[in-house]
Protein backbone atom coordinates (compact mmCIF):
# COMPACT_ATOMS: atom_id res chain seq x y z
CA UNK A 1 0.00 0.00 0.00
CA UNK A 2 1.43 3.63 -0.97
CA UNK A 3 1.44 6.58 0.99
CA UNK A 4 -1.54 7.68 -0.57
CA UNK A 5 -3.25 4.81 -0.17
CA UNK A 6 -2.61 4.63 3.56
CA UNK A 7 -3.81 8.50 4.32
CA UNK A 8 -7.49 7.81 2.67
CA UNK A 9 -7.31 4.15 3.69
CA UNK A 10 -10.47 3.92 6.43
CA UNK A 11 -9.60 4.14 10.02
CA UNK A 12 -11.72 0.70 10.41
CA UNK A 13 -13.32 -1.69 8.07
CA UNK A 14 -15.85 -3.62 9.51
CA UNK A 15 -17.11 -6.65 6.80
CA UNK A 16 -20.28 -8.87 6.97
CA UNK A 17 -19.82 -9.41 10.38
CA UNK A 18 -21.63 -11.74 12.60
CA UNK A 19 -21.68 -13.10 16.20
CA UNK A 20 -23.59 -16.03 17.83
CA UNK A 21 -23.70 -16.74 21.39
CA UNK A 22 -24.51 -20.39 22.98
CA UNK A 23 -26.71 -19.32 25.57
CA UNK A 24 -27.51 -23.11 26.57
CA UNK A 25 -28.35 -24.29 29.69
CA UNK A 26 -26.16 -26.67 31.88
CA UNK A 27 -25.40 -29.79 29.77
CA UNK A 28 -27.17 -31.94 32.51
CA UNK A 29 -30.09 -30.17 32.79
CA UNK A 30 -30.19 -30.33 28.68
CA UNK A 31 -29.74 -34.01 29.21
CA UNK A 32 -32.39 -34.90 32.25
CA UNK A 33 -34.92 -31.76 30.71
CA UNK A 34 -34.27 -33.08 26.86
CA UNK A 35 -33.75 -29.65 26.00
CA UNK A 36 -31.82 -28.50 22.60
CA UNK A 37 -28.54 -26.04 22.35
CA UNK A 38 -29.74 -22.96 22.23
CA UNK A 39 -28.03 -19.69 20.27
CA UNK A 40 -28.55 -15.86 19.79
CA UNK A 41 -27.50 -14.10 16.48
CA UNK A 42 -26.63 -10.58 18.40
CA UNK A 43 -24.93 -9.09 15.22
CA UNK A 44 -26.24 -10.30 11.84
CA UNK A 45 -24.14 -9.29 8.90
CA UNK A 46 -22.86 -5.97 9.15
CA UNK A 47 -21.02 -4.06 7.63
CA UNK A 48 -19.54 -0.56 7.83
CA UNK A 49 -16.76 1.88 7.40
CA UNK A 50 -15.19 4.79 10.26
CA UNK A 51 -13.04 7.20 8.09
CA UNK A 52 -10.11 8.87 9.70
CA UNK A 53 -11.25 11.94 11.91
CA UNK A 54 -14.41 11.26 11.86
CA UNK A 55 -17.05 9.90 14.66
CA UNK A 56 -18.87 7.23 13.30
CA UNK A 57 -21.90 6.13 15.54
CA UNK A 58 -24.49 3.18 16.40
CA UNK A 59 -27.76 3.78 17.76
CA UNK A 60 -30.37 1.08 18.95
CA UNK A 61 -32.25 0.03 21.60
CA UNK A 62 -31.29 -1.85 24.66
CA UNK A 63 -30.40 -5.57 22.94
CA UNK A 64 -30.07 -4.36 19.79
CA UNK A 65 -26.12 -5.25 19.30
CA UNK A 66 -24.28 -2.83 19.73
CA UNK A 67 -22.82 -2.90 22.46
CA UNK A 68 -21.37 -6.61 21.15
CA UNK A 69 -19.93 -4.63 18.22
CA UNK A 70 -17.98 -2.44 20.27
CA UNK A 71 -16.64 -5.86 21.76
CA UNK A 72 -16.02 -7.40 18.76
CA UNK A 73 -13.86 -4.51 17.34
CA UNK A 74 -11.71 -4.07 20.37
CA UNK A 75 -11.20 -7.60 20.47
CA UNK A 76 -13.11 -8.64 23.48
CA UNK A 77 -15.23 -11.26 21.35
CA UNK A 78 -14.27 -12.79 18.37
CA UNK A 79 -16.22 -12.76 15.20
CA UNK A 80 -18.30 -15.91 14.36
CA UNK A 81 -17.99 -14.49 10.66
CA UNK A 82 -17.05 -11.70 8.79
CA UNK A 83 -13.55 -9.48 9.17
CA UNK A 84 -13.14 -6.90 10.94
CA UNK A 85 -9.78 -4.54 9.78
CA UNK A 86 -8.09 -1.33 10.86
CA UNK A 87 -6.03 1.17 8.66
CA UNK A 88 -2.49 2.47 9.31
CA UNK A 89 -1.54 5.93 11.63
CA UNK A 90 1.23 7.74 11.21
CA UNK A 91 4.05 5.42 12.03
CA UNK A 92 2.98 3.13 9.06
CA UNK A 93 1.42 0.25 11.70
CA UNK A 94 -1.86 -0.33 12.14
CA UNK A 95 -3.79 2.08 14.39
CA UNK A 96 -3.87 1.48 18.07
CA UNK A 97 -7.32 1.32 19.83
CA UNK A 98 -8.79 1.87 23.13
CA UNK A 99 -11.97 1.37 24.63
CA UNK A 100 -13.81 3.80 27.12
CA UNK A 101 -16.53 1.88 28.79
CA UNK A 102 -19.78 2.99 30.21
CA UNK A 103 -19.61 2.37 33.74
CA UNK A 104 -16.85 4.64 35.35
CA UNK A 105 -17.34 3.09 38.29
CA UNK A 106 -16.54 -0.38 37.84
CA UNK A 107 -14.12 0.22 35.03
CA UNK A 108 -11.43 1.36 37.23
CA UNK A 109 -9.71 -0.62 39.87
CA UNK A 110 -10.57 0.29 43.28
CA UNK A 111 -7.06 -0.90 45.02
CA UNK A 112 -5.17 1.36 42.66
CA UNK A 113 -4.15 4.67 42.73
CA UNK A 114 -5.07 6.66 39.80
CA UNK A 115 -1.11 7.65 38.63
CA UNK A 116 -1.11 3.69 38.58
CA UNK A 117 -4.24 3.69 36.32
CA UNK A 118 -3.10 5.37 33.93
CA UNK A 119 0.60 4.96 33.76
CA UNK A 120 0.12 1.05 33.55
CA UNK A 121 -0.49 0.77 29.27
CA UNK A 122 2.36 3.31 29.47
CA UNK A 123 4.92 0.50 31.11
CA UNK A 124 3.01 -2.15 29.87
CA UNK A 125 3.70 -0.77 26.26
CA UNK A 126 7.14 1.06 27.19
CA UNK A 127 6.39 4.27 25.70
CA UNK A 128 8.48 5.93 27.61
CA UNK A 129 11.92 5.26 28.78
CA UNK A 130 12.44 5.91 32.11
CA UNK A 131 9.68 6.28 35.67
CA UNK A 132 10.36 10.10 35.61
CA UNK A 133 9.27 10.75 32.29
CA UNK A 134 6.37 7.85 32.76
CA UNK A 135 4.54 9.99 35.41
CA UNK A 136 5.39 12.99 34.03
CA UNK A 137 3.38 11.51 30.95
CA UNK A 138 0.46 10.81 33.56
CA UNK A 139 0.30 14.34 35.26
CA UNK A 140 0.46 15.47 31.50
CA UNK A 141 -2.64 13.23 30.80
CA UNK A 142 -4.58 14.16 33.71
CA UNK A 143 -4.34 18.18 33.57
CA UNK A 144 -5.51 16.86 29.42
CA UNK A 145 -8.81 15.86 30.70
CA UNK A 146 -9.37 18.49 33.16
CA UNK A 147 -8.01 17.47 36.37
CA UNK A 148 -5.15 18.44 38.76
CA UNK A 149 -1.57 16.32 38.30
CA UNK A 150 -2.13 16.09 42.56
CA UNK A 151 -5.07 13.81 41.58
CA UNK A 152 -2.37 10.96 41.22
CA UNK A 153 -1.93 10.11 44.45
CA UNK A 154 -5.65 9.50 44.86
CA UNK A 155 -7.90 6.34 44.60
CA UNK A 156 -11.11 6.36 42.65
CA UNK A 157 -13.43 6.28 45.37
CA UNK A 158 -12.52 10.09 45.65
CA UNK A 159 -13.86 11.34 42.63
CA UNK A 160 -17.48 11.84 41.62
CA UNK A 161 -18.77 9.70 38.28
CA UNK A 162 -17.81 13.00 35.71
CA UNK A 163 -14.06 13.01 37.63
CA UNK A 164 -14.26 9.14 36.97
CA UNK A 165 -14.83 9.06 33.41
CA UNK A 166 -12.70 11.28 32.54
CA UNK A 167 -9.65 9.06 34.28
CA UNK A 168 -10.88 6.55 32.01
CA UNK A 169 -10.77 8.85 29.02
CA UNK A 170 -7.45 9.68 30.22
CA UNK A 171 -6.77 5.97 30.34
CA UNK A 172 -7.34 5.62 27.31
CA UNK A 173 -5.26 7.91 26.13
CA UNK A 174 -2.18 6.52 27.65
CA UNK A 175 -1.52 4.61 25.08
CA UNK A 176 -1.68 7.25 22.40
CA UNK A 177 -4.68 5.78 20.43
CA UNK A 178 -6.04 6.66 16.80
CA UNK A 179 -9.58 5.06 17.06
CA UNK A 180 -11.13 5.07 20.50
CA UNK A 181 -14.00 2.82 20.91
CA UNK A 182 -16.71 4.82 23.10
CA UNK A 183 -20.02 2.51 24.49
CA UNK A 184 -22.04 4.73 26.04
CA UNK A 185 -19.91 6.57 27.74
CA UNK A 186 -21.97 9.04 29.43
CA UNK A 187 -25.00 7.18 29.92
CA UNK A 188 -24.32 6.64 33.85
CA UNK A 189 -23.73 10.68 34.27
CA UNK A 190 -26.01 13.45 34.82
CA UNK A 191 -27.18 15.48 32.10
CA UNK A 192 -24.81 18.35 33.19
CA UNK A 193 -21.62 15.95 33.36
CA UNK A 194 -22.65 14.36 30.38
CA UNK A 195 -22.48 17.45 28.70
CA UNK A 196 -19.04 17.99 29.68
CA UNK A 197 -17.99 14.84 28.84
CA UNK A 198 -18.47 15.31 25.24
CA UNK A 199 -17.20 18.90 24.65
CA UNK A 200 -14.19 16.74 26.09
CA UNK A 201 -14.51 14.01 23.95
CA UNK A 202 -14.63 16.96 20.92
CA UNK A 203 -11.87 18.99 21.66
CA UNK A 204 -9.62 15.93 22.14
CA UNK A 205 -10.58 14.93 18.59
CA UNK A 206 -10.05 18.20 17.50
CA UNK A 207 -6.48 18.30 18.77
CA UNK A 208 -5.50 14.55 18.70
CA UNK A 209 -6.85 13.81 15.29
CA UNK A 210 -9.20 11.06 17.45
CA UNK A 211 -11.26 8.69 15.13
CA UNK A 212 -14.57 7.55 17.32
CA UNK A 213 -16.62 4.50 16.99
CA UNK A 214 -19.49 5.68 19.61
CA UNK A 215 -22.08 3.57 20.88
CA UNK A 216 -25.34 4.98 22.39
CA UNK A 217 -29.29 5.43 22.59
CA UNK A 218 -29.04 8.89 22.94
CA UNK A 219 -29.80 10.44 19.76
CA UNK A 220 -29.30 13.83 20.84
CA UNK A 221 -25.81 13.16 21.97
CA UNK A 222 -25.27 11.36 18.78
CA UNK A 223 -25.53 14.16 17.04
CA UNK A 224 -23.80 16.42 18.77
CA UNK A 225 -20.56 13.93 18.28
CA UNK A 226 -21.42 12.35 15.25
CA UNK A 227 -20.20 12.50 11.59
CA UNK A 228 -22.02 9.42 10.42
CA UNK A 229 -24.63 7.44 12.07
CA UNK A 230 -26.09 3.23 11.75
CA UNK A 231 -29.24 2.72 13.30
CA UNK A 232 -29.37 -0.99 14.40
CA UNK A 233 -32.48 -2.83 15.24
CA UNK A 234 -32.34 -6.69 16.61
CA UNK A 235 -28.34 -6.86 15.14
CA UNK A 236 -28.83 -5.64 11.91
CA UNK A 237 -27.78 -2.45 10.82
CA UNK A 238 -31.49 -1.11 9.19
CA UNK A 239 -29.91 2.52 8.25
CA UNK A 240 -26.93 4.31 7.91
CA UNK A 241 -26.59 8.21 6.97
CA UNK A 242 -24.57 11.17 7.29
CA UNK A 243 -25.97 12.77 10.43
CA UNK A 244 -28.06 15.79 9.46
CA UNK A 245 -29.62 13.50 6.38
CA UNK A 246 -30.29 11.16 9.15
CA UNK A 247 -32.40 13.79 11.27
CA UNK A 248 -33.77 15.37 9.00
CA UNK A 249 -35.16 12.82 6.00
CA UNK A 250 -34.63 9.32 8.10
CA UNK A 251 -35.86 6.77 5.53
CA UNK A 252 -36.36 3.61 7.50
CA UNK A 253 -39.79 3.07 10.19
CA UNK A 254 -38.00 2.38 12.44
CA UNK A 255 -35.29 5.74 12.72
CA UNK A 256 -38.95 7.54 12.44
CA UNK A 257 -39.94 5.76 15.46
CA UNK A 258 -36.43 6.78 17.81
CA UNK A 259 -36.68 10.26 16.16
CA UNK A 260 -40.00 10.84 17.26
CA UNK A 261 -38.87 9.83 20.77
CA UNK A 262 -37.24 12.92 21.29
CA UNK A 263 -38.54 15.67 23.10
CA UNK A 264 -39.83 19.15 20.83
CA UNK A 265 -38.94 22.38 22.46
CA UNK A 266 -40.82 24.39 19.72
CA UNK A 267 -44.18 21.53 20.15
CA UNK A 268 -43.87 19.61 23.51
CA UNK A 269 -47.30 19.01 23.62
CA UNK A 270 -47.28 17.35 20.18
CA UNK A 271 -48.95 14.31 19.63
CA UNK A 272 -46.82 10.90 18.81
CA UNK A 273 -48.81 7.69 17.88
CA UNK A 274 -47.46 4.69 19.97
CA UNK A 275 -46.17 1.66 18.03
CA UNK A 276 -47.49 -1.15 18.32
CA UNK A 277 -45.76 -4.19 19.79
CA UNK A 278 -42.71 -4.75 22.35
CA UNK A 279 -39.01 -5.44 20.48
CA UNK A 280 -39.49 -9.25 19.47
CA UNK A 281 -36.82 -11.50 21.75
CA UNK A 282 -33.34 -12.04 19.84
CA UNK A 283 -33.68 -15.79 21.29
CA UNK A 284 -36.91 -16.00 18.78
CA UNK A 285 -36.30 -13.19 16.12
CA UNK A 286 -39.46 -12.51 13.62
CA UNK A 287 -39.29 -14.28 10.18
CA UNK A 288 -38.30 -11.42 7.40
CA UNK A 289 -37.66 -7.93 8.23
CA UNK A 290 -37.47 -8.20 11.96
CA UNK A 291 -39.26 -4.78 12.35
CA UNK A 292 -42.11 -5.77 10.36
CA UNK A 293 -44.65 -6.95 13.58
CA UNK A 294 -44.44 -3.05 15.15
CA UNK A 295 -44.30 -1.46 11.40
CA UNK A 296 -46.88 0.89 10.30
CA UNK A 297 -45.87 0.40 6.46
CA UNK A 298 -45.31 -3.48 6.81
CA UNK A 299 -46.27 -5.36 3.16
CA UNK A 300 -46.80 -9.12 2.92
CA UNK A 301 -43.50 -9.61 1.50
CA UNK A 302 -41.66 -7.69 4.78
CA UNK A 303 -42.65 -10.93 6.97
CA UNK A 304 -41.06 -13.32 3.96
CA UNK A 305 -37.44 -12.31 3.43
CA UNK A 306 -35.55 -9.45 4.84
CA UNK A 307 -34.64 -6.59 2.90
CA UNK A 308 -30.45 -5.51 2.33
CA UNK A 309 -29.11 -2.34 2.85
CA UNK A 310 -29.52 -1.19 -0.04
CA UNK A 311 -28.60 3.15 -0.81
CA UNK A 312 -31.00 5.49 -0.98
CA UNK A 313 -29.23 8.92 -1.70
CA UNK A 314 -25.44 9.85 -2.74
CA UNK A 315 -24.74 8.89 1.51
CA UNK A 316 -27.02 6.74 3.31
CA UNK A 317 -28.17 3.27 2.94
CA UNK A 318 -31.33 2.11 4.26
CA UNK A 319 -32.79 -1.60 4.61
CA UNK A 320 -36.33 -1.43 3.93
CA UNK A 321 -38.34 -2.64 1.42
CA UNK A 322 -41.44 0.23 1.21
CA UNK A 323 -38.02 3.21 1.38
CA UNK A 324 -36.72 1.34 -1.28
CA UNK A 325 -39.47 1.50 -3.44
CA UNK A 326 -40.21 4.98 -2.52
CA UNK A 327 -37.00 5.87 -3.81
CA UNK A 328 -37.00 3.97 -7.23
CA UNK A 329 -40.06 5.50 -7.75
CA UNK A 330 -38.96 9.13 -7.25
CA UNK A 331 -35.85 8.60 -9.44
CA UNK A 332 -37.93 7.41 -12.37
CA UNK A 333 -40.37 10.22 -11.72
CA UNK A 334 -36.90 12.56 -12.00
CA UNK A 335 -35.32 10.90 -14.99
CA UNK A 336 -38.78 11.11 -16.94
Amino acid sequence: MNELQQETAPALSVSHVSKVFDVSAPWLNRVLERRPKLFVEAVSDISFTVEKGTCFSIVGESGCGKSTVARLVTGLYATSNGDISFGTGATGRPIKVQMIFQDPHSSLNPRWRVGDIIAEPIREMKLRNSEDETLARVRELLETVGLGADDALKYPHEFSGGQRQRISIARALASEPELLVCDEPTSALDVSVQAQILNLMRRLQDELGLTYLFISHDLSVVRHMSTHIAVMYLGRIVEQAPVEELFTNPQHPYSKLLLATIPDIENPKRRVEAQAGEPPSPLNPPSGCAFHPRCPVALSKCSQSAPDLCPTSAHGKVACFVAQDANNTAMEKAAV
